[in-house]
């Protein structure tokens, strides 16, 4: 037993030198600060541009979890009729990844639903450069035809 009174006795001493120093500690603490009363000429905050890629220019240009939620963002536009906004996502997924076809067949729609024929042949021409075998590029390409003849008949105007 007379091992563990000297190591008791080392215990007891450097609990207690442990706990002296704590509270010295906690005396020599400072009061908190209080924050300094908010100024009145405070800016207003700028507005929102909803764009992806020039909100955020620390993103990376090639971000394919991006594109996708761009697509399904900009989707959900088109259903809701807000078709500049729409276009602007889909704008936004060409750009976070530009070999990806999809993107361009929606952006084409967008176009044409606003009007926009030369954009909309741009962007079809897009989407079947990128995906030739394309199972709609009969239809996409019809649909092209269609608008080349439509922008034709207007400059005859």
């Amino acid at each position: 037993m007379p091992v563990k009174q000297p190591f008791n006795r080392t215990l007891l001493i450097l609990v207690s030198a442990f706990l002296t120093a704590g509270v010295g500690e906690l005396k020599a603490q400072d009061a908190p600060k209080s924050d300094p009363p908010p100024k009145q000429d405070q800016k207003k905050p700028k507005p929102n541009t909803d764009s992806a890629i020039q909100s955020a220019e620390d993103q990376p240009k090639w971000d394919p979890l991006r594109a996708e939620k761009d697509l399904e963002v900009g989707k959900y536009y088109m259903k809701k009729g807000d078709i500049d906004a729409a276009i602007d996502r889909f704008q936004d997924a060409t750009e976070a990844k530009p070999g990806y076809a999809i993107p361009y067949r929606f952006l084409g729609d967008a176009y044409e639903k606003k009007g926009k024929k030369k954009p909309a042949v741009k962007a079809y021409q897009r989407y079947l450069d990128l995906y030739p075998q394309a199972e709609d590029g009969d239809k996409i390409r019809k649909r092209i035809e269609k608008l080349n003849q439509e922008i034709d008949k207007d400059k005859k105007q």
